[in-house]
């Protein structure tokens, strides 16, 4: 990695409004240290700080001690992180340790609302994302950048590595103060649910811009979910893949169709219904990729409008050479709707404002 990546701010553009925003990069130093540093001189000491046994104690010192103070304290603790308690269904003097604030629950059904689109797509997760394809005609073609196709999926993962061959992906990414909950972006029935193990490398943009492709890498749950059926999204199979990270040690599937109530595993075979709580990622940050078969869905226009702004600094765009500039979302927001004609925006090649 570049030096002059690792210190170049990280901005992204706050949806709607359209602003640049900074990001504060929680831990930025300690994941800079760790992946140029110690990746490079120190081999074994790297691998022991990926090791699950090191993730859980960093975790437990970030996450598992008290907040301390008075609930005033704790109160602007929460203000100064960005978490709007007016969302959350606990009081605020129930988030007195960081895992709480992590794991918080948030009135989604007042504050997300879903768009009426039968057809579209939402996000699942308050993050900042990206779009692109694996099609080489494609303007948002970046095959290679950010994961290893046949590694994220598993290499023996035939039939989804050929229906997902040439489509298009979203990657969403989950910072430290965000609330944890993945959401289902798509309605459909559960063709398939596994896990493949990997480490804990973590999804910092540093990290990732530092050729460790952690989404790939890291230990992830992929859900395939068949939307061609009836009461679904009509956007054809969508994976959706949740991927762990440093002092993440755990994806909690808790699927819930109505509010939080009777949590349920995700099982094959199940009918999942749009924007309902999936799962619960265990403290740490982290990332959501949602992958889509080639032609079945059309990318939100600003999000690729934004993804190619000159007015925005940006770790990705310096570390891969382009712009690749990330929009703030919000958990059951649209970012894509089903192409009626089955031959998607990306597949087309359309020129993108430069």
């Amino acid at each position: 990695m570049r030096a002059s990546t690792l210190s170049t701010p990280h901005q992204y553009i706050e949806r709607g409004a359209g602003r640049v925003c900074d990001e504060r990069l929680y831990g930025d130093a300690l994941v800079r240290w760790l992946y140029s540093e110690v990746r490079e001189n120190a081999p074994a000491l790297y691998r022991l700080m990926l090791s699950p046994r090191v993730s859980g104690l960093l975790s437990f010192i970030n996450y598992d001690l008290p907040l301390g103070g008075a609930i005033s304290g704790n109160q602007k603790f929460l203000r100064e992180n960005g978490v709007n308690l007016e969302e959350c269904v606990e009081p605020p003097e129930a988030l007195n340790t960081m895992r709480k604030v992590f794991e918080r629950r948030i009135r989604y059904w007042d504050c997300r609302p879903l768009p009426p689109e039968r057809g579209a797509v939402v996000s699942p997760a308050d993050a900042r994302v990206l779009v692109g394809s694996f099609n080489e005609t494609s303007a948002l073609f970046l095959k290679g950048k950010f994961f290893d196709f046949e590694e994220l999926l598993g290499r023996g993962k035939a039939d989804w590595l050929s229906s997902f061959a040439g489509g298009d992906f979203a990657i969403f990414r989950l910072t430290p103060d965000k609330y944890h909950y993945n959401h289902t972006p798509v309605a459909g029935v559960v063709r398939d649910f596994y896990e493949v193990r990997g480490r804990r490398h973590a999804c910092n943009p540093s990290a990732v811009v530092a050729e460790v492709t952690p989404y790939s890498k890291n230990t992830r749950t992929v859900t395939v979910i068949d939307t061609d059926v009836n009461g679904g999204a009509r956007v054809g199979l969508v994976a959706m893949i949740e991927v762990t990270a440093l002092m993440v040690g755990e994806v909690l599937q808790c699927y819930s169709r109505e509010r939080y109530d009777s949590p349920q595993p995700i099982t094959v075979g199940m009918f999942v219904e749009r924007g309902c709580p999936k799962s619960l990622y265990r403290p740490g940050s982290s990332t959501d990729v949602l992958l889509f078969q080639r032609g079945r869905v059309t990318f939100d226009e600003d999000l690729i409008n934004n993804l190619r702004r000159h007015d925005a600094q940006s770790r990705f765009s310096e570390g891969f050479g382009r712009p690749l500039v990330e929009t703030e979302v919000s958990a059951r927001s649209r970012i894509a709707i089903a192409n009626s004609n089955k031959e998607s925006f990306m597949s087309r090649g359309v020129a993108l404002k430069q």
